[in-house]
């Protein structure tokens, strides 16, 4: 992997001319957030993460300042935090341990907001530290396969293809599969970013089985010599067993061609679903065997805190983040970064 690009890489020039209509994909998909212009005044990805994770920030900022200013340390602060955490979804067991954090050695004690968000950070990083592992691509494993999976309109499809950008800057030579086949955006969302990246897009009609059109797509990969292929894949979950049999039927496909296939199955979730995301873990950890996490959205929900109690209870490696719609904004995860973020302190050295 090259040093000098981070592991979401952007392409190079200007934008597509089919910017418009991507953005109308998306908008039918489920992610009616406009594509940031290619203009954009260029930042630091620690600002770019702060400034997504705002909302989240400030809403347990603003809850922290009201329980303790002016007010000493006693039960009473520390149920109320405990509740401020919980319903910012860090989850119970975290709200926990933050609490019991907050209060060793400081009963009857004035405590300056600034320590309790200086601790809110520490305990994030420790839990999130273990998880934040980059996507790494066996070169041996010829194609590495990559089956993305996950519900409508979490920004699976574009998170595909901001990924396969990543790859082509690489230099390396990707596949994507528009296996979601009961949904024309998704096939024509994916199509652009086949042509945005110069990525060959293996398609079917309308309703087609899409274990049949992995199939073929897995053997011209082996045929072409490709080093990547990603699989995008349906998400609806409002009929969770026809979900559950056709993603298995995928994974046995995928075997025929390749006993160590799919190589990694990437679950892409949205943060701004908020408690639900946990429930999506586990069904799609079930049905497909989730090797990892990419989350999105993180700049539309203060509800942030929900990708750390997602690493708590089931500690999959998280790759990356998104933050925005720009490829820019599709970034590897660093638990030390988005910890300062969302506590509100000072960027980590």
């Amino acid at each position: 992997m090259s040093k000098k690009k981070g592991m979401f890489g952007r392409l190079f020039g200007t934008e597509s001319k089919t910017q418009g209509k991507l953005a109308e994909l998306q908008n039918e998909a489920g992610d009616n957030r406009q594509p940031v212009a290619g203009n954009k005044k260029k930042q630091g990805w620690f600002s770019r993460l702060k400034q997504g994770l705002s909302r989240s920030s400030n809403a347990l900022s603003t809850g922290i300042a009201d329980i303790f200013t002016k007010r000493k340390l006693d039960d009473e602060t520390l149920e109320e935090l405990e509740d401020m955490l919980i319903q910012a979804d860090l989850g119970i067991d975290m709200a926990l341990r933050i609490t019991e954090a907050v209060g060793k050695g400081r009963y009857e004690k004035e405590i300056d907001p600034e320590d309790i968000r200086a601790i809110l950070a520490r305990e994030i990083e420790t839990v999130l530290t273990p998880v934040a592992k980059a996507l790494e691509i066996d070169a041996a494993a010829k194609p590495f396969t990559i089956l993305m999976v996950g519900v409508n309109g979490t920004g699976k499809t574009t998170t595909i293809g901001k990924m396969a950008a990543k790859f082509r800057d690489e230099g390396r030579s990707v596949m994507l599969v528009a296996g979601d086949t009961f949904r024309a955006a998704a096939i024509e969302q994916l199509k652009i970013w086949g042509e945005r990246t110069g990525a060959p897009v293996i398609a079917s009609k309308i309703g087609a089985d899409a274990s049949g059109l992995v199939f073929d797509a897995m053997l011209r990969a082996r045929e072409t010599g490709t080093d990547i292929v990603m699989l995008d894949t349906a998400g609806r979950l409002q009929n969770k067993s026809e979900l559950m049999a056709e993603l298995e039927k995928i994974v046995r496909v995928i075997r025929k061609n390749d006993a160590s296939a799919p190589h990694a199955v990437i679950l892409v979730l949205d943060a701004t679903t908020g408690q639900n995301a946990l429930s999506q873990v586990e069904i799609f950890q079930k049905t497909a065997g989730v090797t990892g996490l990419v989350m999105t959205k993180l700049d539309g929900t203060a509800r942030g805190g929900i990708l750390v109690a997602i690493a708590e209870k089931y500690q999959l490696p998280v790759h990356a983040i998104g933050v925005g719609e720009s490829i820019e904004d599709l970034h590897p995860f660093s638990a030390a970064d988005f910890a300062s973020a969302i506590a509100g302190t000072a960027k980590p050295e």
